[in-house]
């Protein structure tokens, strides 16, 4: 009987190790070039790994180069991290409205752009609303190279939204007193930081979510609420006279920004998909990214797993558990 015994355990012990291992559940996550895009994608990645047990792969591309791949369904690229909308809507009508291919996350986060003014100089001079820079007082507090206007940072050249600013600040009234600069947003970083250092006034364009809202204390100015009938925007890339014909004086519309995955990716990994669906962050969940990483210089990668141990609860959620 012993000997029968130990026959037994030894055949299955054999057969243990020689049947197929079970196919761990994998991903393969786009990753544009922005940081919180890049930061998100680590952050999926992290919880697939340390969570789920899965395997990452992460694909650089641009927009239409990952949403293509999620198309095709072939798992070249499964999932894109940062869908800003209207922005891509271009993308999303394509292949999750018209081709069904996508799916588009239903827990977006908020994407939000304004002006900006470290809030020291807002509340000692009562500045809260974008008219306020068209006070000559104001004004005269942010003429920092003494030519009788104050400077406003309008975006880096080549920006869509820098055009915009400069349209707003025609068309909000603010030329007699603001003049609109341009220059790269490293320029700007460290405008800010001397204006708060000497005490002086600055403003700038800023949106959410971004590294700036933890390297100052900052606020946005509110604007006119967004209507569609005062936000007529023409590019230059559309008209050579995009300047005349454009005319802007309301507050840009607020943005849903979400992941999307390929529809083919249940079928090859379940766990991940349905993690997908739940996933959800916050605006400052990506800001405190985006500082992390552009404003510290720290790895994404490890950045993501740093978050993932230290908000376990948010992440069971994420897992149903």
């Amino acid at each position: 009987m012993k000997t029968k015994l130990k026959s037994l355990s030894l055949a299955a012990m054999v057969g243990i190790y020689t049947m197929p291992a079970l196919a761990a559940e994998e991903v393969k996550i786009g990753v544009p070039s922005w940081t919180g895009a890049q930061a998100i994608a680590h952050l999926l990645g992290a919880v697939v790994e340390t969570r789920i047990g899965g395997t990452v792969e992460y694909v650089p591309g641009n927009n239409a180069t990952i949403f293509q791949a999620m198309d095709q369904g072939k798992g070249d690229i499964d999932v894109h991290p940062d869908v800003w909308l209207p922005n891509q809507e271009s993308f999303t009508k394509k292949y999750v409205d018209e081709a069904g291919t996508v799916t588009l996350s239903s827990n977006p986060y908020e994407g939000n752009q304004g002006f900006c003014v470290s809030q020291d100089f807002g509340e000692a001079n009562k500045v809260t609303d974008i008219a306020d820079l068209g006070r000559p007082d104001v004004a005269a507090l942010m003429d920092s190279d003494g030519n009788g206007k104050g400077e406003m940072w309008i975006g880096a050249p080549g920006w869509a939204s820098a055009n915009v600013n400069e349209v707003k600040t025609r068309d909000y009234g603010l030329l007699d007193f603001i003049e609109p600069v341009r220059a790269e947003e490293s320029v700007k970083t460290a405008r800010i930081k001397d204006s708060i250092a000497k005490g002086e006034g600055y403003a700038f364009y800023c949106y959410k979510p971004h590294a700036v809202w933890y390297m100052f204390d900052v606020q946005m100015l509110s604007e006119p609420v967004y209507n569609s009938d005062n936000y007529v925007m023409v590019q230059p890339s559309d008209d050579p006279d995009w300047y005349e014909k454009s005319s802007v004086s309301t507050k840009d519309a607020l943005k849903n920004v979400q992941i999307a995955w390929s529809n083919s990716l249940p079928e090859r990994s379940p766990a991940i998909a349905d993690f997908f669906a739940n996933f959800a962050l916050t605006a400052d969940d990506v800001s405190g990214f985006a500082y992390e990483i552009s404003g510290k210089g720290r790895d994404p990668a490890e950045v993501a797993r740093e978050w993932v141990e230290a908000n376990s609860d948010r992440v069971d959620g994420w897992l149903g558990l």
